[in-house]
C-alpha cells in the first residue's frame, strides 16, 4: 500500500473514480535520437544552481540529463487532443499518459521509439484546473537571519539525539542550502503565522504540483505542513526546525486520496525537477509498498531491491547527481508487509526509521535488510511523539517516519553547508559512519543514530601548513560580523578570501599592520583567508557563523 508515511490520517475518496481497467500509461521509449537538446547547452534543461553544482563536483552531464525528446511527445499526442500528458523523466526516458480511449494503444505502441506501455493509474480527470506552471526562477537569495543563540523548547529532544544543538551552535542552520520537499499537500502553510518569516526572508523559492484535479499545493492535504515544520520553524522558546535558515522548495508528487502506481512517476518526476533547480537535499515522507486502488501495479518485499521500483531507481540517480536523499523507511513494522517500501531501498540514499527521545526503536518503524541483503533502513531519527506544527497552527507531537526523516533531512542541510568539500555521496557516508552502530548494524536501527556534531568535528578537515612560527592571527575565529587579521612583522598586509570551493570573493589591502574586514553580508561557512606581509604568506582558515 502507497503510505504518506504518517500514522492517524482517514482519506477520503470524494472526487475520485476508480476502475480496475486503466487509462494512465507509462510509455518507455527507446531513444533520445534527434533531440533539440545537447549536453553543450545545459543551461536550456538545467538551472545555473544545478549546473554549478555538477561543475564544483565535477559531475558530468550526459544523455540521460537529456529531456525526453519533444517529437515522442508530439507524435503520442496526435492520435487523440484527449491525450493529456502527465509526466515525464529524462533519466528513465518515459512518457506518463491519460489515454481514455484505448483503441489508440497499439498505434502508440507501434510509434517508432517505442518500446512498451505499462499501465499506471485508472481514474476520469478534470479539465485542466491549473494555469501552465513553471519551476519558479531561483535567484542568488541570503537569507536574512541573524545569528543568536536558540530557545529549542520541547523540540529540543529530537535536535539533541543527533546533537545537531551543537552544530547549530556553530553557526550551521542551514543557510544558502536548498531543500526540495516532496508531499502530499501543504495546507494552510503559507498563512500561519509560524511560517510567514519564510516568505518574508526569500527561504520559500517556489512550489509545484504534479498531480491533477487539484489547484494549489497550499490544499488538499496537511501532511506537508506537518513535515516542512519540522525542518524549517523558527518558533523561539516552542520549536525550532532542524534546518531553520535553509530555502525550500515544495513539489507535490503524492495523491492525497488513492494508492495508484502512478505516484512513483510522479516521484520520479519531482526528482528530476529538484535535480534542475540545483536542490541539495531531498525529503520524501513517502512511501510505496501494494496499490489497493490499483493492484496491477503491486509489487513484493521481493522487488525491494532498489531496481525494480522506478521510484528507487529515481532516488538512486538523484543521489549521483549530487543531491543528499532522505527518505522515510515506513510505518509497517507492525503489519504483514513489516520491511521498508520504495524508494527507501535505493543504493546510496538515507532511509530513516523511527526511534523515541529515549532511543527505543518505535514499533511501527519498518525494517531492513533490503531484498537484495544491504542495510536498512541506513540510519534512525525521532519520529515517535515528534513536535510539528499542524495545518491549524498548533504544536503537537506526532508519530510516523514521515517525521523522523525531516530531522535528518534538516541537519544533513545544516552539515553540508559547514563541509561543503564534501560530494552527496560522502556526505551520506559521513552520516552513517557517525552513527552508533556503524560497526555492527542491525534491521531496526540499520547503522544507528547519527551524531552530526561529531560528524562535523571529524571531518572539518584543515588544508593549510603554517609556519613553524605564525605572524598573522585573526581574531575573532569563529566570527559573526568582523574580523581582525593582525601581523607581528608590523607592515601593510593584503587580504584575499575564497569559499570552500575556491571562488575568490575579494581583496582588501591596509598600509597598516592591522585589518579588519565585515563578514556580516557572508553566508554562514569555512572561508579561507590567504594573508600576504611582504614576501610573506600564509592561509587561515575562518568559520562565520
Amino acid at each position: 500500500m502507497k503510505k504518506l508515511i504518517f500514522l492517524g490520517i482517514i482519506l477520503s475518496l470524494i472526487g475520485w473514480s476508480w476502475a480496475q481497467n486503466a487509462n494512465c500509461y507509462r510509455v518507455y521509449l527507446s531513444n533520445k535520437n534527434n533531440s533539440p537538446f545537447s549536453t553543450d547547452h545545459p543551461e536550456e534543461f538545467l538551472s545555473p544552481r544545478a549546473i554549478a553544482k555538477r561543475t564544483r563536483f565535477n559531475i558530468p552531464i550526459t544523455i540521460q540529463d537529456l529531456p525526453v525528446n519533444p517529437s515522442y511527445i508530439n507524435q503520442i499526442k496526435a492520435f487523440d487532443p484527449d491525450i493529456r500528458v502527465l509526466a515525464t523523466s529524462k533519466w528513465l526516458n518515459t512518457v506518463v499518459i491519460y489515454c481514455p480511449n484505448p483503441a489508440h494503444l497499439p498505434g502508440i505502441q507501434n510509434l517508432g521509439g517505442v518500446q512498451y506501455l505499462v499501465p499506471v493509474a485508472n481514474w476520469e480527470l478534470n479539465p485542466p484546473a491549473k494555469e501552465e506552471q513553471s519551476q519558479d526562477e531561483i535567484l542568488d537569495q541570503k537569507s536574512t537571519n541573524s545569528w543568536r543563540n536558540l530557545d529549542y523548547g520541547n523540540s529540543i529532544e529530537q535536535i539533541a539525539a543527533h546533537r545537531g544543538d551543537l552544530l547549530h551552535d556553530e553557526g550551521f542552520r542551514g543557510e544558502g542550502m536548498l531543500i526540495a520537499v516532496f508531499d502530499a499537500g501543504w495546507n494552510n502553510f503559507n498563512t500561519i503565522s509560524y511560517f510567514q518569516p519564510l516568505y518574508q526572508n526569500g527561504q520559500i523559492w517556489g512550489t509545484y504540483d504534479f498531480v491533477p484535479n487539484l489547484t494549489s499545493v497550499y490544499t488538499g492535504h496537511s501532511h506537508g505542513t506537518s513535515v516542512t515544520s519540522i525542518m524549517a520553524s523558527n518558533i523561539d522558546g516552542e520549536l525550532i526546525g532542524t534546518a531553520p535558515e535553509a530555502n525550500y522548495f515544495f513539489i507535490r508528487s503524492e495523491i492525497p486520496y488513492c494508492e495508484q502506481l502512478i505516484e512513483e512517476d510522479f516521484w520520479v518526476a519531482a526528482a528530476e525537477m529538484a535535480d534542475s533547480l540545483g536542490a541539495d537535499v531531498i525529503n520524501s515522507s513517502l512511501g510505496y509498498t501494494t496499490f489497493p486502488d490499483f493492484p496491477q501495479g503491486d509489487l513484493t518485499p521481493q522487488d525491494n531491491d532498489g531496481v525494480t521500483g522506478v521510484s528507487s531507481q529515481a532516488a538512486t540517480i538523484a543521489g549521483e547527481k549530487g543531491i543528499v536523499v532522505v527518505i522515510s523507511a515506513g510505518n509497517e513494522g507492525w503489519s504483514e508487509w513489516g520491511f521498508i517500501g520504495r524508494p527507501a531501498d535505493a543504493i546510496d540514499v538515507l532511509s530513516v526509521g523511527a526511534m523515541n527521545k529515549d532511543s527505543i526503536i518505535a514499533p511501527f518503524s519498518s525494517y531492513g535488510p533490503s531484498a537484495d541483503g544491504r542495510v536498512k533502513p541506513d540510519i534512525t531519527s525521532v519520529g515517535w511523539d515528534t513536535w510539528h506544527v499542524t495545518e491549524n497552527g498548533d504544536i503537537m507531537q506526532g508519530s510516523g517516519t514521515s517525521f523522523s526523516g525531516p530531522v535528518i533531512a534538516g541537519l544533513s542541510a545544516c552539515l553540508w553547508q559547514a563541509l561543503p568539500h564534501l560530494s552527496s555521496t560522502e556526505l551520506m557516508q559521513v552520516v552513517r559512519e557517525a552513527s552508533h552502530l556503524y560497526n555492527n548494524p542491525n534491521i531496526y536501527f540499520g547503522y544507528g543514530i547519527p551524531d552530526f556534531y561529531q560528524a562535523f568535528l571529524d571531518n572539518s578537515v584543515s588544508i593549510f601548513t603554517y609556519p613553524q612560527e605564525t605572524v598573522v592571527s585573526a581574531y575573532p575565529n569563529p566570527v559573526a560580523d568582523q574580523i581582525t587579521f593582525y601581523s607581528s612583522l608590523g607592515e601593510n598586509m593584503s587580504v584575499t578570501l575564497f569559499d570552500y570551493t575556491g571562488r575568490n570573493l575579494g581583496s582588501w589591502r591596509s598600509e597598516d599592520p592591522s585589518l579588519s574586514i565585515s563578514l556580516t553580508d557572508f553566508p554562514s561557512g569555512i572561508y579561507l583567508a590567504r594573508v600576504t606581509i611582504g614576501s610573506h604568506t600564509e592561509t587561515i582558515k575562518l568559520i562565520k557563523r
